[in-house]
């Protein structure tokens, strides 16, 4: 199933893909004969019960695991048989990664937190990762935030730091791990927002994956795990609230 997306080849595709754990004696399928497509500017939500593989899942399309069979091949190349450190430069260079508990640096300002991506990869001079860092902190509406501690911002404030550090190297695909787990209803509907303005107006594919039935319900399209399979995949009709332009306010400014 695919939305009517014109584009080149898919951003995501899994054939035949199972993922085999051993546990003692018994062998237990997380993902069991998994057949995905994902295009070019789509907004997916995958949502399960805990145990469903859905993160899994995530850990596959992330290159943070690697199925037992069948083929993920993303953006067009076959990653299933790369190395560790082949599987490392595609997430560098192909990924951008959204954590429900933001993984952010406590020592270190917001900048410098956007700014590591571009450290680790070794390409960037320092004045150009910092116009970079700015950019993608000025994208979240954090232009105001740069010299900020983690303590000394919201929890939503927070995951737009984590937003910005997985837009900072422009990925054309960005999987966000139940981004608003650990934030109220008002910084969750913000952080919602602040990706769908993503998907919508950049053009990002964005797969979240959530527990949260409304979260799943304000993206594009819902694909339902249950045993390592896929149970329900549609296209969702009656979205939450329009998209707009975002360009959040901080708390400072109010």
């Amino acid at each position: 199933m695919t939305t009517n997306v014109v584009n080149s080849a898919p951003v995501i595709e899994l054939t035949e893909v199972t993922r085999e754990f051993q546990i003692g004696t018994h062998v237990v399928r997380a993902l069991d004969g998994i057949n995905l497509t994902i295009e070019q500017g789509e907004m997916v939500a995958i949502i399960g019960p805990s145990g469903s593989g859905k993160s899994t899942l995530m850990n596959t399309l992330g290159c943070l695991d690697q199925p037992s069979s069948g083929s993920f091949v993303l953006n067009g190349q076959d990653v299933s048989g790369l190395s560790d450190n082949q599987l490392a430069e595609t997430r560098s260079r192909q990924l951008g990664f959204v954590f429900q508990s933001y993984n952010l640096l406590p020592r270190e300002t917001a900048l410098s937190n956007v700014e590591l991506p571009l450290k680790y990869s070794g390409e960037y001079s320092g004045k150009d990762r910092r116009a970079a860092a700015r950019t993608a902190l000025d994208r979240v509406g954090l232009s105001e935030r740069y010299d900020h501690r983690p303590m000394q911002m919201s929890g939503g404030e927070q995951q737009r730091v984590g937003i910005a550090r997985a837009l900072v190297k422009n990925p054309e695909l960005i999987l966000a791990d139940e981004p608003t787990g650990n934030l109220d209803t008002k910084s969750s509907g913000e952080v919602i927002e602040m990706l769908r303005s993503l998907n919508e107006v950049d053009g990002k594919t964005i797969v979240v994956v959530t527990h949260d039935p409304e979260v799943a319900e304000a993206m594009k399209r819902v694909i339902a795990f249950r045993d390592g399979r896929i149970v329900e995949d549609r296209l969702v009709t009656n979205r939450a609230t329009p998209i707009t332009n975002l360009n959040v306010e901080t708390e400072a400014s109010e």
